[in-house]
């Protein structure tokens, strides 16, 4: 990894444990100063054109990314006959922080700033690990999410954290209205004209990306030195 070129996105293996390791695509910008962690939903992986998109629009402002996947090929396999891991979120958060736990011991990325970038139940599992590494985590961003499964880890959240839900998702909207009540740090619930879940429509996924990108910008970027 000392040898990561900053100009080009680069595969990467996380080990979570002696016998799991998870897929992950790094990018790292030329003078990154912080990185952006995507959690995927359910069904998803570091392949997700979604993500993909909305990391592109990151990386174009200098924010390095990790897209990776939750689960192992053989354990998703497994989930498209069981459905077993989709909503264990306890175990999808603890990859979270092992994922977050190697970003911070790999040299190439250990002096970043890191964000974390959840979807549907991705961003419950970014939410509990925002929880159990409150000095590590500088903000959240959800699309589409359900932080509501993130349970009593809600009133441990103080990162700020972006709700990011389709104007016509009506379902989606109700449940984060109601863990957005209980989440302690800087919050703020957005929908988005014209989306539903998936924001498939013309235009939705960009505003995603646009409202993703100033959040990140504006908690993740360094504090700005005093005027001489």
């Amino acid at each position: 990894m000392e040898n990561l070129s900053h100009e080009t996105t680069q595969p990467c293996q996380i080990s979570i444990s002696e016998t799991v390791t998870l897929e992950g695509l790094l990018t790292l910008p030329e003078h990154a100063r912080a990185i952006v962690l995507f959690a995927h939903g359910s069904g998803s992986s570091r392949h997700s054109p979604r993500n993909q998109f909305v990391a592109r629009v990151l990386q174009q402002t200098g924010l390095a990314t990790l897209l990776f996947d939750l689960l192992t090929l053989q354990e998703e396999e497994q989930e498209r006959i069981t459905a077993h891991l989709r909503f264990d979120i306890s175990l999808l958060s603890k990859r979270v922080v092992k994922a977050t736990n190697w970003l911070m011991t790999t040299p190439a990325t250990s002096p970043l700033k890191i964000g974390y970038f959840g979807a549907s139940t991705g961003a419950a599992a970014a939410l509990v690990a925002a929880a159990e590494l409150p000095h590590l985590v500088g903000a959240i961003v959800s699309r589409g999410g359900r932080p509501d499964l993130a349970g009593d880890a809600l009133s441990r959240v103080w990162t700020p954290t972006l709700l990011l839900v389709g104007a016509r998702d009506s379902q989606v909207i109700e449940l984060n209205r109601r863990a957005c009540s209980l989440l302690k740090g800087e919050k703020r619930l957005e929908l988005v004209s014209g989306a539903t879940h998936l924001f498939e429509e013309p235009g939705t996924l960009e505003q995603v990306a646009l409202h993703a990108q100033r959040w990140f910008i504006r908690y993740l970027r360094e504090t700005p030195e005093n005027p001489a």
